[in-house]
């Protein structure tokens, strides 16, 4: 019987995987400039599943090769290669975001206007 594979993967173990492979593996971090256009380019595609999916437009035949799951990881890999290169902790970065929408909007949609 073969032990299920462990998908789990907490944002500390995202950035440190993506700053190893970076190093040992892809010759080095591109610019931050260079990783935002990666960003937009990888987003972009994420819209493109979307929007063939969910909305009004129809896949063409090269669309069909992409899955959201990849593109989605995609776009993962590139923020926290962002991060690493700019001293970002996402993990902090996270648990601070959640605290500053919990009371920014502890009310907002569940008000009646």
């Amino acid at each position: 019987m073969m032990a299920e594979k462990d998908n789990s993967m907490t944002v500390a173990g995202l950035q440190a995987t993506v700053d190893h492979w970076i190093k040992e593996v892809g010759g080095g971090y591109f610019s931050p400039l260079t990783n935002m256009a990666v960003l937009a380019e990888e987003v972009g595609e994420v819209a493109r599943i979307m929007s063939r999916t969910y909305g009004d437009q129809t896949f063409k035949p090269s669309d069909r090769t992409h899955s959201l799951a990849d593109e989605l990881a995609d776009v993962m890999w590139v923020v926290a290669a962002i991060a690493n290169q700019t001293g970002v902790d996402l993990s902090a970065a996270l648990v601070n975001n959640l605290e500053k929408k919990n009371l920014r909007d502890k009310e907002r949609f569940t008000k009646k206007f």
